[in-house]
Protein backbone atom coordinates (compact mmCIF):
# COMPACT_ATOMS: atom_id res chain seq x y z
CA UNK A 1 0.00 0.00 0.00
CA UNK A 2 1.43 3.38 -1.02
CA UNK A 3 2.17 6.21 1.45
CA UNK A 4 -0.39 8.37 -0.34
CA UNK A 5 -3.14 5.84 0.35
CA UNK A 6 -1.98 5.27 3.92
CA UNK A 7 -1.97 8.99 4.64
CA UNK A 8 -5.58 9.26 3.51
CA UNK A 9 -6.72 6.67 6.04
CA UNK A 10 -8.50 7.62 9.21
CA UNK A 11 -6.24 5.73 11.60
CA UNK A 12 -6.23 5.05 15.32
CA UNK A 13 -9.97 5.28 15.86
CA UNK A 14 -9.33 2.74 18.60
CA UNK A 15 -6.43 3.60 20.88
CA UNK A 16 -3.60 1.12 21.32
CA UNK A 17 -0.93 1.02 23.99
CA UNK A 18 1.90 1.05 21.48
CA UNK A 19 2.62 2.18 17.95
CA UNK A 20 2.86 -1.44 16.85
CA UNK A 21 0.12 -3.44 18.58
CA UNK A 22 0.12 -7.22 18.28
CA UNK A 23 -3.14 -7.09 16.34
CA UNK A 24 -4.42 -4.50 13.91
CA UNK A 25 -7.41 -2.65 15.37
CA UNK A 26 -6.93 0.43 13.22
CA UNK A 27 -9.76 1.97 11.28
CA UNK A 28 -8.39 3.00 7.90
CA UNK A 29 -11.56 4.75 6.71
CA UNK A 30 -14.46 6.47 8.39
CA UNK A 31 -17.62 4.39 8.62
CA UNK A 32 -19.23 6.58 5.98
CA UNK A 33 -16.36 6.09 3.53
CA UNK A 34 -16.22 2.35 4.17
CA UNK A 35 -19.93 2.12 3.42
CA UNK A 36 -19.57 4.22 0.28
CA UNK A 37 -16.71 2.03 -0.97
CA UNK A 38 -18.70 -1.09 -0.21
CA UNK A 39 -21.58 0.27 -2.25
CA UNK A 40 -19.15 0.85 -5.11
CA UNK A 41 -17.28 -2.44 -5.08
CA UNK A 42 -19.36 -5.08 -3.27
CA UNK A 43 -22.57 -6.29 -4.97
CA UNK A 44 -25.71 -5.08 -3.22
CA UNK A 45 -27.04 -8.65 -3.14
CA UNK A 46 -24.23 -9.51 -0.70
CA UNK A 47 -25.97 -9.55 2.67
CA UNK A 48 -25.19 -6.76 5.12
CA UNK A 49 -26.65 -6.81 8.62
CA UNK A 50 -28.70 -3.73 9.57
CA UNK A 51 -28.32 -2.33 6.06
CA UNK A 52 -30.03 0.99 6.89
CA UNK A 53 -27.38 1.64 9.53
CA UNK A 54 -24.78 -1.15 9.50
CA UNK A 55 -22.37 -1.81 12.36
CA UNK A 56 -18.68 -1.42 11.55
CA UNK A 57 -16.83 -4.07 13.54
CA UNK A 58 -13.10 -3.64 14.13
CA UNK A 59 -12.41 -5.93 17.08
CA UNK A 60 -13.86 -9.06 18.65
CA UNK A 61 -13.18 -11.01 21.83
CA UNK A 62 -15.08 -13.86 23.49
CA UNK A 63 -18.80 -13.19 23.14
CA UNK A 64 -18.38 -9.51 22.24
CA UNK A 65 -17.84 -7.45 19.10
CA UNK A 66 -16.60 -3.84 19.12
CA UNK A 67 -17.33 -1.09 16.64
CA UNK A 68 -15.03 1.73 15.51
CA UNK A 69 -16.13 3.88 18.46
CA UNK A 70 -15.36 1.18 21.01
CA UNK A 71 -19.03 0.26 21.61
CA UNK A 72 -19.40 -3.32 22.83
CA UNK A 73 -22.09 -5.60 21.36
CA UNK A 74 -23.14 -8.97 22.77
CA UNK A 75 -22.96 -11.47 19.89
CA UNK A 76 -25.83 -13.96 20.05
CA UNK A 77 -25.61 -15.35 16.53
CA UNK A 78 -22.01 -16.03 15.55
CA UNK A 79 -21.73 -19.81 15.46
CA UNK A 80 -18.49 -19.48 13.47
CA UNK A 81 -16.57 -18.09 16.45
CA UNK A 82 -17.44 -21.35 18.18
CA UNK A 83 -15.09 -21.23 21.17
CA UNK A 84 -15.21 -17.43 21.38
CA UNK A 85 -14.06 -14.66 19.08
CA UNK A 86 -10.29 -14.52 18.57
CA UNK A 87 -9.57 -17.27 21.09
CA UNK A 88 -5.90 -16.78 22.01
CA UNK A 89 -5.00 -20.48 21.90
CA UNK A 90 -6.59 -21.02 18.47
CA UNK A 91 -4.95 -17.86 17.13
CA UNK A 92 -1.53 -18.89 18.43
CA UNK A 93 -1.81 -22.39 16.94
CA UNK A 94 -2.72 -20.97 13.52
CA UNK A 95 0.17 -18.50 13.72
CA UNK A 96 2.70 -21.19 14.71
CA UNK A 97 1.64 -23.54 11.93
CA UNK A 98 1.48 -20.79 9.30
CA UNK A 99 5.08 -19.90 10.08
CA UNK A 100 6.22 -23.51 9.89
CA UNK A 101 4.46 -25.13 6.95
CA UNK A 102 1.46 -24.13 4.85
CA UNK A 103 1.11 -26.41 1.82
CA UNK A 104 -1.51 -28.75 0.37
CA UNK A 105 -2.45 -32.21 1.63
CA UNK A 106 -0.82 -34.10 -1.26
CA UNK A 107 2.19 -34.20 1.06
CA UNK A 108 2.28 -36.18 4.29
CA UNK A 109 1.65 -34.08 7.38
CA UNK A 110 0.67 -35.14 10.89
CA UNK A 111 -2.08 -32.53 11.25
CA UNK A 112 -4.11 -34.17 8.46
CA UNK A 113 -4.34 -37.51 10.26
CA UNK A 114 -4.41 -36.18 13.84
CA UNK A 115 -7.58 -34.24 13.04
CA UNK A 116 -9.18 -37.11 11.10
CA UNK A 117 -8.56 -39.49 14.00
CA UNK A 118 -9.97 -37.03 16.56
CA UNK A 119 -13.12 -36.56 14.47
CA UNK A 120 -13.61 -40.29 13.84
CA UNK A 121 -13.61 -40.94 17.59
CA UNK A 122 -16.65 -38.67 17.98
CA UNK A 123 -18.71 -40.44 15.29
CA UNK A 124 -20.45 -43.83 14.94
CA UNK A 125 -18.24 -46.76 14.02
CA UNK A 126 -17.56 -46.97 10.30
CA UNK A 127 -17.67 -43.24 9.68
CA UNK A 128 -13.94 -42.76 9.39
CA UNK A 129 -13.12 -41.64 5.84
CA UNK A 130 -12.44 -37.89 5.83
CA UNK A 131 -12.55 -35.52 2.87
CA UNK A 132 -11.29 -32.02 3.69
CA UNK A 133 -12.85 -28.97 2.03
CA UNK A 134 -13.01 -25.22 2.61
CA UNK A 135 -16.74 -24.76 3.25
CA UNK A 136 -19.88 -26.65 4.12
CA UNK A 137 -21.11 -25.96 0.60
CA UNK A 138 -18.12 -27.81 -0.88
CA UNK A 139 -18.66 -30.73 1.50
CA UNK A 140 -22.32 -31.08 0.60
CA UNK A 141 -21.58 -30.81 -3.11
CA UNK A 142 -18.96 -33.55 -2.85
CA UNK A 143 -21.48 -35.78 -1.05
CA UNK A 144 -23.79 -35.53 -4.06
CA UNK A 145 -20.98 -36.74 -6.36
CA UNK A 146 -20.17 -39.62 -4.04
CA UNK A 147 -23.81 -40.66 -3.62
CA UNK A 148 -24.52 -40.64 -7.34
CA UNK A 149 -21.36 -42.58 -8.06
CA UNK A 150 -22.08 -45.15 -5.33
CA UNK A 151 -25.80 -45.72 -5.96
CA UNK A 152 -26.00 -45.14 -9.68
CA UNK A 153 -29.06 -43.01 -9.00
CA UNK A 154 -29.44 -39.29 -9.55
CA UNK A 155 -32.30 -37.61 -7.67
CA UNK A 156 -32.05 -35.91 -4.29
CA UNK A 157 -34.56 -35.67 -1.44
CA UNK A 158 -34.47 -32.73 0.94
CA UNK A 159 -36.58 -31.07 3.63
CA UNK A 160 -38.66 -28.04 2.83
CA UNK A 161 -37.09 -24.74 4.02
CA UNK A 162 -33.66 -26.40 4.04
CA UNK A 163 -30.37 -24.61 3.59
CA UNK A 164 -27.30 -26.60 2.51
CA UNK A 165 -25.08 -24.04 0.77
CA UNK A 166 -24.62 -21.56 -2.03
CA UNK A 167 -23.15 -23.63 -4.89
CA UNK A 168 -25.44 -24.22 -7.85
CA UNK A 169 -26.15 -27.85 -6.92
CA UNK A 170 -26.99 -26.80 -3.36
CA UNK A 171 -28.99 -23.72 -4.21
CA UNK A 172 -31.42 -26.06 -5.92
CA UNK A 173 -31.61 -28.12 -2.72
CA UNK A 174 -31.89 -25.14 -0.39
CA UNK A 175 -35.60 -24.46 -0.67
CA UNK A 176 -35.16 -21.73 1.98
CA UNK A 177 -33.42 -19.73 -0.78
CA UNK A 178 -34.66 -21.48 -3.94
CA UNK A 179 -38.34 -20.59 -3.46
CA UNK A 180 -37.47 -16.89 -3.37
CA UNK A 181 -35.56 -16.97 -6.64
CA UNK A 182 -36.84 -16.27 -10.12
CA UNK A 183 -35.00 -19.14 -11.75
CA UNK A 184 -35.49 -21.85 -14.34
CA UNK A 185 -33.56 -24.43 -12.33
CA UNK A 186 -35.27 -27.69 -11.41
CA UNK A 187 -36.90 -27.67 -7.99
CA UNK A 188 -35.74 -30.54 -5.75
CA UNK A 189 -37.90 -33.35 -4.45
CA UNK A 190 -38.73 -32.07 -0.98
CA UNK A 191 -40.68 -33.34 2.01
CA UNK A 192 -42.53 -31.23 4.59
CA UNK A 193 -40.44 -29.97 7.47
CA UNK A 194 -41.46 -31.89 10.63
CA UNK A 195 -42.27 -28.69 12.52
CA UNK A 196 -44.81 -29.52 15.22
CA UNK A 197 -45.47 -25.83 15.97
CA UNK A 198 -46.09 -24.36 12.50
CA UNK A 199 -45.76 -27.21 10.02
CA UNK A 200 -48.22 -29.18 7.93
CA UNK A 201 -49.16 -31.23 11.00
CA UNK A 202 -49.25 -29.19 14.22
CA UNK A 203 -49.33 -30.37 17.82
CA UNK A 204 -52.50 -28.38 18.65
CA UNK A 205 -54.38 -30.02 15.77
CA UNK A 206 -53.74 -33.50 17.20
CA UNK A 207 -54.29 -32.93 20.93
CA UNK A 208 -50.55 -32.56 21.42
CA UNK A 209 -50.02 -36.20 20.44
CA UNK A 210 -46.44 -35.72 19.20
CA UNK A 211 -46.02 -39.43 18.41
CA UNK A 212 -48.97 -39.28 16.01
CA UNK A 213 -47.73 -36.03 14.46
CA UNK A 214 -44.30 -37.61 13.98
CA UNK A 215 -45.83 -40.62 12.23
CA UNK A 216 -47.74 -38.38 9.82
CA UNK A 217 -44.48 -36.66 8.81
CA UNK A 218 -42.73 -40.04 8.40
CA UNK A 219 -45.61 -41.30 6.25
CA UNK A 220 -45.21 -38.20 4.08
CA UNK A 221 -41.63 -39.21 3.32
CA UNK A 222 -42.76 -42.70 2.25
CA UNK A 223 -45.53 -41.26 0.05
CA UNK A 224 -43.19 -38.83 -1.70
CA UNK A 225 -40.50 -41.45 -2.34
CA UNK A 226 -43.13 -43.81 -3.77
CA UNK A 227 -44.48 -41.03 -5.99
CA UNK A 228 -40.98 -40.19 -7.27
CA UNK A 229 -40.29 -43.84 -8.05
CA UNK A 230 -43.65 -44.18 -9.83
CA UNK A 231 -42.30 -41.63 -12.33
CA UNK A 232 -39.32 -43.86 -13.01
CA UNK A 233 -36.95 -41.72 -10.95
CA UNK A 234 -34.52 -43.02 -8.34
CA UNK A 235 -33.23 -41.11 -5.32
CA UNK A 236 -29.51 -41.26 -4.50
CA UNK A 237 -29.35 -39.25 -1.28
CA UNK A 238 -31.44 -37.58 1.41
CA UNK A 239 -30.15 -34.30 2.89
CA UNK A 240 -31.20 -33.11 6.34
CA UNK A 241 -29.87 -30.60 8.83
CA UNK A 242 -29.69 -32.27 12.23
CA UNK A 243 -31.53 -29.25 13.62
CA UNK A 244 -32.97 -27.02 10.93
CA UNK A 245 -31.44 -23.58 11.30
CA UNK A 246 -32.41 -21.13 8.56
CA UNK A 247 -35.84 -22.75 8.42
CA UNK A 248 -36.59 -21.44 11.91
CA UNK A 249 -34.50 -23.28 14.55
CA UNK A 250 -36.58 -26.46 14.27
CA UNK A 251 -36.22 -29.47 16.58
CA UNK A 252 -37.70 -32.61 15.01
CA UNK A 253 -40.08 -34.85 17.00
CA UNK A 254 -38.48 -37.84 18.66
CA UNK A 255 -38.46 -40.85 16.37
CA UNK A 256 -38.55 -38.91 13.11
CA UNK A 257 -34.89 -39.24 12.12
CA UNK A 258 -34.67 -42.88 13.16
CA UNK A 259 -37.78 -43.97 11.22
CA UNK A 260 -36.95 -41.93 8.13
CA UNK A 261 -33.34 -43.15 8.01
CA UNK A 262 -34.42 -46.79 8.50
CA UNK A 263 -36.90 -46.52 5.64
CA UNK A 264 -34.62 -44.71 3.20
CA UNK A 265 -31.52 -46.78 3.92
CA UNK A 266 -33.57 -49.98 3.46
CA UNK A 267 -34.23 -48.76 -0.09
CA UNK A 268 -30.57 -48.05 -0.78
CA UNK A 269 -30.98 -44.27 -0.41
CA UNK A 270 -28.00 -42.71 1.37
CA UNK A 271 -28.64 -40.32 4.26
CA UNK A 272 -26.62 -37.20 5.00
CA UNK A 273 -26.75 -35.13 8.19
CA UNK A 274 -25.61 -31.56 7.73
CA UNK A 275 -23.85 -30.49 10.95
CA UNK A 276 -22.36 -27.29 9.51
CA UNK A 277 -24.38 -25.09 11.87
CA UNK A 278 -24.96 -27.49 14.75
CA UNK A 279 -21.86 -29.62 15.27
CA UNK A 280 -18.95 -29.62 17.70
CA UNK A 281 -20.99 -29.88 20.90
CA UNK A 282 -23.49 -27.06 20.39
CA UNK A 283 -26.42 -29.08 21.78
CA UNK A 284 -24.48 -29.64 25.01
CA UNK A 285 -25.33 -33.32 25.36
CA UNK A 286 -23.53 -34.76 22.32
CA UNK A 287 -20.74 -33.79 19.97
CA UNK A 288 -23.04 -33.92 16.94
CA UNK A 289 -26.63 -32.74 16.97
CA UNK A 290 -27.97 -35.87 15.24
CA UNK A 291 -26.76 -37.83 18.28
CA UNK A 292 -28.85 -35.64 20.61
CA UNK A 293 -32.01 -37.46 19.53
CA UNK A 294 -30.51 -40.54 21.25
CA UNK A 295 -31.85 -42.91 18.62
CA UNK A 296 -28.65 -44.72 17.57
CA UNK A 297 -28.81 -43.03 14.18
CA UNK A 298 -25.99 -43.91 11.77
CA UNK A 299 -25.95 -41.62 8.72
CA UNK A 300 -23.98 -42.40 5.59
CA UNK A 301 -22.46 -38.91 5.44
CA UNK A 302 -21.76 -36.19 7.99
CA UNK A 303 -20.79 -32.73 6.76
CA UNK A 304 -19.21 -30.09 8.98
CA UNK A 305 -17.80 -26.57 8.75
CA UNK A 306 -18.34 -23.02 10.07
CA UNK A 307 -17.39 -23.57 13.72
CA UNK A 308 -14.72 -26.12 12.80
CA UNK A 309 -11.92 -23.54 12.56
CA UNK A 310 -13.32 -20.75 14.76
CA UNK A 311 -13.18 -18.37 11.82
CA UNK A 312 -10.41 -20.06 9.85
CA UNK A 313 -11.81 -21.73 6.70
CA UNK A 314 -11.90 -25.49 7.18
CA UNK A 315 -14.68 -27.99 6.54
CA UNK A 316 -15.11 -31.65 5.92
CA UNK A 317 -17.16 -34.63 4.85
CA UNK A 318 -17.00 -37.94 6.70
CA UNK A 319 -18.32 -41.18 5.20
CA UNK A 320 -17.74 -44.93 4.97
CA UNK A 321 -14.84 -46.69 3.28
CA UNK A 322 -17.05 -48.66 0.86
CA UNK A 323 -18.42 -45.36 -0.47
CA UNK A 324 -15.00 -43.79 -1.00
CA UNK A 325 -13.70 -47.00 -2.61
CA UNK A 326 -16.25 -46.56 -5.40
CA UNK A 327 -14.33 -43.41 -6.37
CA UNK A 328 -11.08 -45.42 -6.34
CA UNK A 329 -12.51 -48.24 -8.47
CA UNK A 330 -13.75 -45.80 -11.08
CA UNK A 331 -10.46 -43.92 -11.14
CA UNK A 332 -11.79 -40.65 -9.78
CA UNK A 333 -9.09 -38.83 -7.84
CA UNK A 334 -9.99 -36.12 -5.33
CA UNK A 335 -7.87 -33.05 -4.72
CA UNK A 336 -8.65 -29.73 -3.09
CA UNK A 337 -5.97 -27.01 -3.19
CA UNK A 338 -6.60 -25.64 0.29
CA UNK A 339 -8.73 -28.39 1.79
CA UNK A 340 -6.92 -30.16 4.61
CA UNK A 341 -3.82 -27.97 4.54
CA UNK A 342 -1.72 -28.12 7.72
CA UNK A 343 -2.86 -24.67 8.92
CA UNK A 344 -6.60 -25.31 8.60
CA UNK A 345 -6.21 -28.71 10.25
CA UNK A 346 -4.22 -27.13 13.08
CA UNK A 347 -7.03 -24.61 13.59
CA UNK A 348 -9.62 -27.39 13.84
CA UNK A 349 -7.44 -29.43 16.20
CA UNK A 350 -7.11 -26.35 18.42
CA UNK A 351 -10.89 -25.83 18.43
CA UNK A 352 -11.47 -29.43 19.53
CA UNK A 353 -8.81 -29.06 22.23
CA UNK A 354 -10.46 -25.91 23.59
CA UNK A 355 -13.92 -27.54 23.60
CA UNK A 356 -12.50 -30.30 25.79
CA UNK A 357 -10.19 -28.27 28.05
CA UNK A 358 -12.68 -25.47 28.73
CA UNK A 359 -15.63 -27.88 29.05
CA UNK A 360 -17.63 -25.93 26.50
CA UNK A 361 -20.13 -28.72 25.87
CA UNK A 362 -20.99 -28.67 29.55
CA UNK A 363 -21.26 -24.89 29.37
CA UNK A 364 -23.55 -25.12 26.34
CA UNK A 365 -25.83 -27.52 28.21
CA UNK A 366 -25.95 -25.55 31.45
CA UNK A 367 -26.24 -22.07 29.96
CA UNK A 368 -28.59 -23.32 27.25
CA UNK A 369 -30.96 -24.86 29.80
CA UNK A 370 -30.77 -21.73 31.94
CA UNK A 371 -31.46 -19.49 28.96
CA UNK A 372 -34.35 -21.58 27.64
CA UNK A 373 -35.95 -21.59 31.11
CA UNK A 374 -35.71 -17.80 31.39
CA UNK A 375 -36.99 -17.28 27.84
CA UNK A 376 -39.99 -19.51 28.50
CA UNK A 377 -40.74 -17.50 31.64
CA UNK A 378 -40.75 -14.34 29.53
CA UNK A 379 -42.94 -16.11 26.97
CA UNK A 380 -45.55 -16.87 29.62
CA UNK A 381 -45.93 -13.13 30.28
CA UNK A 382 -46.22 -11.89 26.69
CA UNK A 383 -48.50 -13.25 23.97
CA UNK A 384 -46.22 -12.23 21.12
CA UNK A 385 -43.78 -14.98 22.09
CA UNK A 386 -45.46 -18.00 20.55
CA UNK A 387 -42.80 -20.64 21.15
CA UNK A 388 -39.37 -21.11 22.69
CA UNK A 389 -37.44 -24.16 21.52
CA UNK A 390 -33.87 -25.32 21.50
CA UNK A 391 -31.06 -27.59 22.60
CA UNK A 392 -27.96 -26.25 24.28
CA UNK A 393 -26.93 -23.01 22.60
CA UNK A 394 -29.17 -23.59 19.58
CA UNK A 395 -32.39 -21.72 20.39
CA UNK A 396 -35.33 -20.19 18.55
CA UNK A 397 -37.88 -17.70 19.86
CA UNK A 398 -40.90 -17.54 17.56
CA UNK A 399 -42.71 -14.20 17.48
CA UNK A 400 -46.43 -14.28 16.66
CA UNK A 401 -49.15 -11.72 16.13
CA UNK A 402 -51.81 -13.99 17.59
CA UNK A 403 -51.05 -16.74 20.09
CA UNK A 404 -54.11 -18.80 19.16
CA UNK A 405 -53.84 -18.68 15.37
CA UNK A 406 -50.02 -18.55 15.49
CA UNK A 407 -50.02 -15.89 12.78
CA UNK A 408 -46.35 -14.91 12.27
CA UNK A 409 -45.37 -11.63 13.94
CA UNK A 410 -43.20 -10.43 11.08
CA UNK A 411 -43.21 -6.71 11.87
CA UNK A 412 -42.92 -7.37 15.58
CA UNK A 413 -39.89 -9.63 15.09
CA UNK A 414 -38.11 -7.01 13.01
CA UNK A 415 -38.85 -4.36 15.61
CA UNK A 416 -37.44 -6.58 18.37
CA UNK A 417 -34.29 -7.23 16.35
CA UNK A 418 -33.59 -3.52 15.82
CA UNK A 419 -34.53 -2.54 19.37
CA UNK A 420 -32.12 -5.13 20.75
CA UNK A 421 -29.39 -3.53 18.70
CA UNK A 422 -30.07 -0.28 20.57
CA UNK A 423 -29.39 -2.27 23.73
CA UNK A 424 -26.06 -3.46 22.22
CA UNK A 425 -27.25 -6.98 21.43
CA UNK A 426 -26.89 -8.60 18.00
CA UNK A 427 -29.51 -11.13 16.92
CA UNK A 428 -30.93 -12.14 13.56
CA UNK A 429 -34.18 -13.55 12.21
CA UNK A 430 -34.90 -16.77 10.37
CA UNK A 431 -37.72 -19.01 9.28
CA UNK A 432 -39.84 -18.73 6.11
CA UNK A 433 -41.55 -15.62 7.53
CA UNK A 434 -38.44 -14.23 9.25
CA UNK A 435 -40.27 -14.15 12.55
CA UNK A 436 -37.98 -16.44 14.56
CA UNK A 437 -35.23 -14.88 16.66
CA UNK A 438 -32.35 -17.28 16.24
CA UNK A 439 -29.75 -17.79 18.93
CA UNK A 440 -26.44 -19.51 18.13
CA UNK A 441 -23.87 -17.71 20.24
CA UNK A 442 -20.23 -18.58 20.82
CA UNK A 443 -20.01 -21.58 23.16
CA UNK A 444 -18.40 -19.53 25.93
CA UNK A 445 -21.66 -17.61 26.50
CA UNK A 446 -21.96 -17.03 30.26
CA UNK A 447 -24.67 -16.64 32.89
CA UNK A 448 -23.94 -12.91 32.90
CA UNK A 449 -24.42 -12.81 29.13
CA UNK A 450 -27.67 -14.79 29.43
CA UNK A 451 -29.05 -12.50 32.14
CA UNK A 452 -28.18 -9.40 30.14
CA UNK A 453 -29.80 -10.79 27.00
CA UNK A 454 -33.00 -11.81 28.80
CA UNK A 455 -33.24 -8.53 30.70
CA UNK A 456 -33.03 -6.46 27.51
CA UNK A 457 -35.24 -8.84 25.53
CA UNK A 458 -38.02 -8.55 28.11
CA UNK A 459 -37.83 -4.75 27.99
CA UNK A 460 -38.13 -4.78 24.21
CA UNK A 461 -40.88 -7.42 24.12
CA UNK A 462 -42.86 -5.52 26.76
CA UNK A 463 -42.70 -2.35 24.65
CA UNK A 464 -43.69 -4.26 21.53
CA UNK A 465 -46.60 -5.96 23.27
CA UNK A 466 -47.84 -2.64 24.68
CA UNK A 467 -47.73 -1.03 21.25
CA UNK A 468 -49.67 -3.95 19.78
CA UNK A 469 -52.35 -3.71 22.49
CA UNK A 470 -52.74 0.04 21.97
CA UNK A 471 -53.50 -0.56 18.29
CA UNK A 472 -56.32 -2.99 19.08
Amino acid sequence: MSNTVLNSHNVDAIESKSDEPEFDFKEYYSKEKTLALRDSYIPYCTELFYRDNPIKIVRCQGTYMYDQLGNKYLDCINNVAHVGHCHPYVCSQIYKQMGACATNNRYLHDNTVVLAEKLAKTLPKGLEQMFYTNSGSESNDLAIRLARQYTGNYDILVLDNAYHGHLTTLFELSTYKFKKANTMMKAPEHVPIPDVYRGKYRDVDYNNDIEKVCQLYVDNVRQIVEEVESRGRRIAIFFIESLQSCGGQIIYPKGYLKQVFNYLQSKGILCLVDEVQTGFGRTGTHYWAFQSYEEDIVPDFVTMGKSMGNGFPVSGLVTRRDITQKFDINGIEYFNTYGGNPVSCRAAIAVMDVIEKEKLMENALNIGNYLIKKLKEIGEKYDIIGDVRGRGLFIGVEIVRDGKTREPGIEEAHEIKYKLREHMIIVSLDGPDHNVIKFKSPMCFSNVDADFFCEKLEIVVRECQKKKEEKQ
